[in-house]
C-alpha cells in the first residue's frame, strides 16, 4: 500500500508540474527524443486523482456471475438433480432423522433419486451432530474415507460430499480449512436451499455454503418423505430451536431460537402417517414441551406459559398462542388408534395441564423424559438449569401422583466444570432416589461458543470423568434392574417394530414406558376372545405377559393381538 501511494503521488506531481518536467527534459543531454515522447505520453494518458477516488468495491466471494460472461448463469431451471443419486448417513439425535426426511422431500421434488449403496451415489449427505466432541470426531474420520473415495472417481462421474446439520452450523467455513473434499455445507435452516447449493457447486466446481439461522423457518410447508417406510413408528417435528441457553449446551447456537409449527400442519402430517400404516408417532423438538403456536389466536392469548413450581427461566414469560398441552390433546383425539410420544422436553415445562392430558388419553404414552443433568444445586446453577434438586424431586412426585406407573428416563452429565467429588455424589443419590427405566449418561465435553466455554474452565481430569461415568452407569443399572423386575407378571401392550437382532425367531417391540420387550415369533388370536389367529408382524399391537427382566430389556409370552382402545377398556 505504501508503494502504491508513493507511485500515485509521483504521477500526480508529474502531471501538475508538466511544464517544469518538459523544461528539465529538454535541457538534459542524457534523454533521447524517443524516450521523452514515450514518457510524456505515459504521463498524460495515465490515471488521475479521480480514478483513485471512484474505485468500486468488487466482492471477493459469493458474487453473482455476469450472464454475459463465458461462465453459464445459474438460474432455478438448472437446480434439478436430473436423476442424480443421493446417499444419506445420519448421525446424532432423532431430530436429525426427521431433518433427513425433510431434506429428502426437498431433493426428491427437484429430481434427485435415492440410493442405499454408497458406491452408486453421486451425492453423499452427512447429517451431523455437534453435541459432543466424540460425535464430531466420527464425522472427521468418515470424511477421510470419503475423500479417498472421491479422489478415485472418474471426472465424468464426480462425487459431491455435503455436510448438513449442527456440525455444519457450528464450524461453518472452518470445515473447508480442514477437509477440502466437502462441496456443500448447509445448516439446519438451509435445507430448502440445497438444490441451488448443489447446482452452483457442480457448475463452478467450488464449495458452497449456507448456514444462516432463521427466526421463523419450521419446514411446516414441507411434507417429509420417510426413509424407513417399513417401520411402524415415525417422528414429527413440532418446533425447532431452544431459548434455555444452558451453559454447557451448543443447541441454541446450532439450531437457533425457538419457533413452533402451526397445529394444523402437525395434525395433517400425523393423519398422513396414519394413512400410511404408522402406529406410533413421536413429537419432536429441542425443547418440545415449550411448544407454542402463535399463528392463531385463542382464549389463551393473554395467558403466560405455565412453568412448573420451583422452576425459572432466563427469558421473559411467553404470552398467548396454543400451548403444548392443547396440541397434545388435539393430536391424541385426531388419531386415537396411534400411540403418541414426545421428546425431548425440559422439566420446567411440565405443567399440570400436560400431566392431565397424559393421564386422561390412553394413546398418549405414560412415559416421560425428565432430563436432570446433575443432582447438585451448585452444579445445576453453573449449568443454568433453572431449578434445584428439591424442585426436581417435587416435580417427580407430582408426575407420579398423576401417572402412578409412569416410565421415567433422564439425561445426566458428569465432570462438568468445577464439579467436586461431593457434588458428583449428589448425582448418584438422585439416580438412586428417583429410579429411572432408561438413562442417557455422558462425561462432559466442552463446546465452543457455549457460556461454559466463555466463563468456566474444563478442569475435571479425563480420568475422573471416566470413573464418574462408570459409577453413574453402575448406579443406574442397579436401580433399573429392580424397577424393571416390577413388570414381571404384568400384561403389557407391545407395539412390534421388527425382528430381534439376536434371533430371527423373535420379535422386538416397546411397551408404553418405551422399554424394549422381546417375544417369540408365533401366531396369535386376532383379539382377546377370538378363535381366529394370524402370524404376528411389525406394526401389530400385542398383549404379552412379562416373564423376565434386566436393566435393559424385558422378555414376555405373547397372548393375543389387540388395539389401544380394547386393551385399556378391558
Amino acid at each position: 500500500m505504501k508503494l502504491c501511494l508513493s507511485r500515485t503521488w509521483r504521477t500526480l506531481s508529474a502531471r501538475s508540474n508538466h511544464k517544469r518536467i518538459l523544461s528539465t527534459a529538454a535541457k538534459s543531454t542524457k534523454v533521447s527524443n524517443t524516450q521523452r515522447e514515450t514518457f510524456l505520453e505515459r504521463v498524460t494518458t495515465g490515471p488521475g486523482l479521480q480514478d483513485f477516488i471512484n474505485v468500486k468495491h468488487v466482492p471477493r466471494v459469493n458474487a453473482i456471475p455476469d450472464p454475459t460472461t463465458i461462465v453459464p448463469y445459474i438460474n432455478p431451471d438448472t437446480y434439478a438433480g436430473q436423476g442424480r443419486r443421493v446417499f444419506f448417513e445420519v448421525y446424532g439425535c432423532q431430530m436429525n432423522t426427521n431433518d433427513t426426511e425433510v431434506v429428502w422431500a426437498v431433493l426428491q421434488e427437484n429430481g434427485y433419486n435415492r440410493t442405499s449403496d454408497v458406491q452408486e451415489a453421486d451425492v453423499i449427505m452427512l447429517v451431523t451432530c455437534a453435541i459432543r466432541e466424540g460425535a464430531e470426531q466420527k464425522i472427521w474420520n468418515r470424511l477421510k474415507h470419503l475423500n479417498a473415495m472421491k479422489s478415485k472417481r472418474p471426472a465424468r462421474r464426480p462425487l459431491q460430499i455435503t455436510l448438513l446439520g449442527c456440525m455444519a452450523e457450528r464450524l461453518k467455513e472452518r470445515l473447508l480449512e480442514r477437509e477440502q473434499c466437502v462441496d456443500v455445507i448447509a445448516g439446519p435452516d438451509s435445507y430448502k436451499d440445497l438444490p441451488r447449493l448443489l447446482a452452483v457447486s457442480r457448475h463452478y466446481e467450488q464449495a458452497t455454503i449456507n448456514v444462516l439461522l432463521s427466526l421463523d423457518e419450521t419446514y411446516a410447508d414441507v411434507m417429509p418423505v420417510r426413509l424407513n417406510v417399513e417401520s411402524p413408528t415415525a417422528f414429527v417435528s413440532i418446533m425447532r430451536g431452544c431459548d434455555n441457553l444452558c451453559t454447557y449446551c451448543i443447541v441454541p447456537f446450532t439450531r437457533g431460537r425457538e419457533r413452533s409449527r402451526p397445529v394444523t400442519s402437525i395434525v395433517n402430517e400425523v393423519l398422513a402417517l396414519r394413512d400410511k400404516g404408522v402406529k406410533e408417532v413421536t413429537l419432536l423438538g429441542q425443547n418440545v414441551n415449550s411448544y407454542r403456536d402463535i399463528t392463531v389466536s385463542n382464549s389463551n392469548d393473554k395467558v403466560t406459559s405455565n412453568i412448573a413450581p420451583g422452576f425459572s427461566t432466563i427469558y421473559k414469560p411467553k404470552i398467548g398462542g396454543v400451548p403444548f398441552a392443547t396440541l397434545l390433546c388435539t393430536v391424541a383425539e385426531a388419531v386415537p388408534e396411534i400411540r403418541i410420544r414426545f421428546t425431548s422436553p425440559h422439566p420446567k415445562d411440565f405443567s399440570e395441564d400436560v400431566l392431565r392430558v397424559i393421564r386422561d388419553y390412553p394413546n398418549v404414552c405414560k412415559s416421560l423424559h425428565l432430563p436432570a443433568q446433575s443432582g447438585n444445586d451448585a452444579v445445576l446453577a453453573r449449568m443454568r438449569r433453572g431449578y434445584t434438586r428439591d424442585a426436581y424431586l417435587r416435580l417427580v412426585d407430582t408426575i407420579r401422583s398423576y401417572v402412578p406407573n409412569v416410565g421415567l428416563s433422564s439425561d445426566f452429565i458428569c465432570g462438568f466444570c468445577g464439579e467436586t467429588e461431593e457434588e458428583f455424589d449428589d448425582t448418584i443419590t438422585l439416580i438412586e432416589e428417583v429410579r429411572y427405566n432408561v438413562a442417557f449418561l455422558f462425561a462432559y465435553s466442552m463446546r465452543e461458543r457455549t457460556t461454559a466455554h466463555r466463563k468456566y474452565v474444563d478442569d475435571v481430569p479425563e480420568a475422573a470423568k471416566i470413573e464418574r461415568l462408570q459409577r453413574m452407569v453402575k448406579a443406574f443399572r442397579h436401580t433399573a434392574t429392580a424397577l424393571q423386575k416390577e413388570y414381571e407378571g404384568r400384561d403389557e401392550l407391545i407395539l412390534l417394530e421388527g425382528k430381534s437382532k439376536r434371533s430371527s425367531e423373535s420379535w422386538f417391540g416397546r411397551n408404553e414406558a418405551n422399554i424394549k420387550v422381546i417375544v417369540p415369533a408365533t401366531a396369535l388370536p386376532t383379539s382377546k376372545n377370538s378363535a381366529e389367529t394370524k402370524e404376528i408382524a411389525a406394526g401389530d399391537f400385542i398383549v404379552a405377559k412379562i416373564t423376565e427382566s434386566n436393566s435393559q430389556v424385558l422378555k414376555g409370552t405373547p397372548l393375543y393381538i389387540s388395539t389401544i382402545s380394547d386393551f385399556y377398556n378391558k
